[in-house]
């Protein structure tokens, strides 16, 4: 049983998506990101980084692990799905995971704080991150003009940019233009496993569960051996 630590966030929505797409089972708890509870000791313990998502896989010697990245990697390599086994294939699965990790995601998070949140509205500052991001979503497009997903065959790739993606019109940004780019947030946002995930972390969050102080304390002593 894997126990996933989330919110309705893009990087929470990924892993509920790749665990329906696995057919892996787990529960979810949801994070109360506005009380801080991220912040917690007990959540510390397992993410000292205090960022959903977080997993803990209770079939592995309660083994912790924090980052979404690392975890759809962990993921797909547990369930034998959605990383493809050749060197080849695997890389080009992983190249475009870190292009979501390392540039569409904080493109568009920084999109989404300062054309939304942020009390001064800076002209720069929201132009830089949208026009950035739309260029990310145009290299996108231009590489699923070649193939029906972001990698090839449908993969973590996929699960892991199609939340981020999805959320352009909130950061501002426009896809207007980019036909290929839409009809695959249309395919992949029609997939069952895909609905089913992406509902996950809106769910009502689950009350404590008996015994909890006591995992966490012993999860928190193997992260210090």
């Amino acid at each position: 049983m894997i126990e996933l630590f989330t919110a309705a966030t893009p990087n929470g929505k990924k892993v509920s998506i790749a665990l329906e797409e696995m057919g892996l089972e787990y529960t979810a708890r949801r994070i109360a990101l506005r009380q801080g509870e991220q912040k917690e000791p007990w959540f510390l313990a397992i993410n000292p980084n205090g960022r959903i998502p977080a997993i803990i896989d209770h079939g592995a010697d309660d083994l912790a692990l924090f980052e979404s990245g690392a975890i759809l990697l962990y993921l797909a390599e547990k369930s034998g799905k959605f990383l493809p086994a050749d060197a080849a294939g695997r890389y080009r699965v992983i190249q475009w995971l870190m292009f979501q990790m390392g540039g569409v995601g904080p493109m568009m998070g920084q999109a989404n704080v300062f054309y939304r949140y942020a009390d001064e509205k800076i002209p720069y500052a929201i132009g830089r991150y949208q026009r950035e991001s739309r260029r990310l979503l145009e290299v996108l497009d231009a590489e699923l003009a070649k193939s029906e997903y972001v990698a090839g065959d449908y993969s973590i790739a996929d699960m892991a940019t199609w939340p981020w993606v999805m959320t352009h019109e909130w950061s501002g940004v426009s896809i207007d233009g980019l036909d290929n780019l839409q009809r695959w947030i249309e395919a992949i946002g029609a997939r069952p496993a895909v609905i089913r995930g992406d509902a996950v972390p809106s769910r009502e969050a689950p009350t404590e569960e008996p015994g909890r102080e006591a995992l966490i304390r012993d999860i928190r002593d193997k992260l210090l051996v």
